[in-house]
């Protein structure tokens, strides 16, 4: 490079060098002195100190998010019902959420299905997340009541053994045979958004009954979360899903919501698959939260 003096420096923290940084002068009536190796010098530790953090926030990141998905069990596939689900983290640039979806049979053979998401963007409320996912799998399982009661229970026990602080989730109960039906979805709602029904001839309707608060916000005060029932055709299909389906910064909520309506009347006929995809790929653009989402479909008798 026909160089006449060169500076190189270390880029890195006190933990680690992650690299170095070289200069080159090539006039040789100008070489680097020892001003210019201090100045350099600090350069490379200011420059080293962001790339140890970036590094670090990375690992964090891929923790978080491998937890999350380990913990999401392989959906149950219940006589003729059908289920499909996605997870989807939030932008590289954004830190990792709470959200997550289940689905299990209960010792009944009632199908159990749940969406939530635990307050916070950081490790911890992936931590949060994972807390709940466990305790609401046994609760659900050793407690054969309506879901309000068990979320009850939940709520209750949230404080003593948990990290989380508040969070939201549906939990429901599709009772019917799995082969034949009929079908009833049975559920609460702990100020999570509401499922949304789609039923044979076009039509959705988001179902708004059986909303209580959030998690952790009852302030040690009784709770008797209220439970709605709703008949689900045959040939139908039900949404859960967390706010980042349906909130983009600097939007209002209920023109999420339409817009959510709209394309899943557009993809109702589509495969359970293809729904669940298409509504990822149609997500509002400037979303920085994660995603989870369950489908159920019931088959046309």
């Amino acid at each position: 490079m026909g160089a006449r003096s060169v500076l190189t420096v270390p880029l890195g923290s006190g933990r680690q060098i992650t690299g170095a940084l070289t200069l080159v002068r090539t006039d040789p009536a100008d070489p680097f002195d020892t001003a210019d190796l201090g100045v350099v010098s600090d350069i490379g530790r200011r420059v080293g100190l962001v790339i140890d953090n970036a590094r670090r926030f990375g690992r964090q990141r891929a923790v978080a998010e491998a937890m999350q998905r380990n913990l999401l069990a392989p959906l149950p596939q219940p006589g003729r019902l059908r289920l499909a689900a996605r997870y989807q983290p939030a932008p590289a640039g954004s830190q990792v959420g709470g959200d997550w979806y289940d689905a299990f049979e209960l010792k009944d053979g009632t199908l159990a299905l749940v969406i939530g998401d635990v307050v916070g963007h950081d490790l911890t409320a992936a931590a949060g997340m994972a807390q709940l996912h466990g305790i609401l799998r046994s609760l659900a399982w050793d407690h054969t009541g309506p879901p309000g009661a068990v979320v009850d229970r939940l709520d209750d026990a949230m404080p003593a053994i948990t990290t989380v602080s508040m969070a939201t989730l549906v939990l429901a109960r599709v009772e019917g045979h799995p082969h034949t039906g009929p079908w009833t979805l049975r559920w609460t709602s702990a100020g999570h958004p509401p499922p949304l029904l789609l039923t044979p001839g076009g039509h959705a309707r988001y179902l708004e009954a059986g909303q209580g608060i959030l998690l952790g916000a009852s302030l040690g005060t009784a709770v008797n979360r209220p439970d709605a029932t709703q008949p689900l055709p045959p040939g139908s299909t039900l949404l859960l899903y967390t706010d980042g389906l349906v909130e983009v910064p600097g939007s209002d909520l209920s023109t999420g919501l339409s817009g959510l309506r709209r394309h899943a009347l557009a993809l109702a006929h589509a495969p359970l698959d293809t729904f669940c995809d298409q509504l990822l790929a149609r997500m509002p653009p400037g979303s920085t939260d994660d995603v989870a989402l369950l489908a159920l479909r019931l088959p046309d008798l």
